[in-house]
């Protein structure tokens, strides 16, 4: 099913001299994934996807770069006269969602959607493995007692919060890694029924890593999945990072966050004893590890079943076997609940 409408044309218009923050908000704003780029009489100039920016964030630009940068010129188009079943076949051949449509001066007169409510809503096949087992030792005394993916957050354990996302998104089937107190997290979530999913459970005899665990699957996934770690709360939707992963046709992605960093102190550039500039208080940017990921079922085979794996020591072990590992750029809301600071702060 597709839906056109002028209105909904209008609602993801974007100004030629706006930032990506404010193609950021074009997109949160109307849930439709795509922002035109138009001039002031509505001749498009081209559109930006939430792929588009996510690029151009891995590239080094920052949200309060000019969209200039990012914005797809040869968008496909279709015209008021394309049938139905021509524009359903244009974005079935080219796996897209989204298209405008353009009168013969290329102004925008509509927009052509795949039915969004039919392919979200849809269950997905694919597995979600949620690393619970750790000791959560930073988050002593919270901790003692109490396992940290049991720790409540606005009300709820915050692994439950996971789960109730990824499930909105079409995710049905879970496994948790369970050891610290694994236990309590076993009777708590049980089967799933209580949220209509399907939850199973690998347990660790000893710590094995935000990576080991994966090893002890047993039957191992038969298609690309999520592996995610239970202290990450994040906006991210796990089925845009595991269709990215697909496109990309990768063996394990990432997800990265642009940290920022300012230096405290003006820094002096030398070379030997000359000074050559100044910098005063310089930003340091780099992408840090945001703990969520999608890989392949082949990844699997770098594992052991009880050795100890971390996550980055996995995507160096593909690497050295030449597999394609790749960033996945967010820039959705997130953090990392490492710290008695971070747990507080998240309340």
């Amino acid at each position: 099913m597709i839906e056109s409408s002028q209105n909904l044309a209008g609602r993801t218009f974007l100004p030629e001299n706006s930032t990506i923050a404010q193609a950021i908000s074009n997109l949160n704003e109307s849930h439709l994934k795509i922002a035109l780029v138009v001039t002031d009489e509505r001749i498009l100039i081209g559109t930006i996807s939430d792929g588009d920016i996510r690029r151009g964030l891995l590239r080094g630009l920052d949200i309060n770069s000019p969209i200039k940068h990012i914005i797809h010129h040869d968008a496909l188009v279709v015209t008021p006269q394309m049938s139905r079943e021509i524009v359903l076949q244009v974005m079935r051949v080219n796996k897209i969602y989204q298209m405008p449509v353009v009168d013969e001066q290329r102004k925008v007169v509509g927009l052509q959607l795949w039915d969004e409510l039919e392919t979200t809503t849809a269950s997905r096949p694919n597995l979600v493995v949620i690393m619970a087992g750790g000791l959560g030792t930073r988050l002593q005394p919270h901790t003692e007692t109490c396992p940290k993916p049991l720790l409540k957050v606005a009300g709820k354990p915050m692994l439950e919060h996971i789960i109730e996302r990824a499930k909105a998104e079409g995710f049905r089937h879970f496994i948790l890694a369970i050891q610290y107190l694994g236990h309590m997290i076993e009777d708590y979530f049980g089967n799933g029924d209580r949220w209509q999913v399907h939850i199973d459970y690998v347990r660790e005899q000893t710590p094995l890593g935000t990576a080991g665990a994966l090893g002890l699957l047993n039957p191992r996934p038969d298609a690309p999945f999520i592996v995610t770690n239970c202290d990450v709360l994040t906006d991210i939707r796990y089925s845009d990072l595991l269709e990215f992963h697909i496109r990309q046709a990768a063996a394990a992605t990432m997800a990265v966050r642009l940290h920022e960093w300012q230096h405290p102190f003006g820094v002096v550039q030398t070379n030997g004893v000359d000074i050559v500039g100044f910098e005063e208080k310089p930003i340091a940017r780099t992408h840090i590890n945001a703990g969520v990921y999608a890989l392949d079922p082949g990844a699997l085979d770098d594992l052991e079943p009880t050795a100890r794996c971390d996550m980055p020591a996995l995507f160096e072990r593909l690497q050295l076997k030449r597999k394609r590992t790749i960033a996945y750029p967010m820039y959705e809301p997130w953090l990392d609940i490492g710290t008695p600071t971070d747990f507080f702060k998240v309340q």
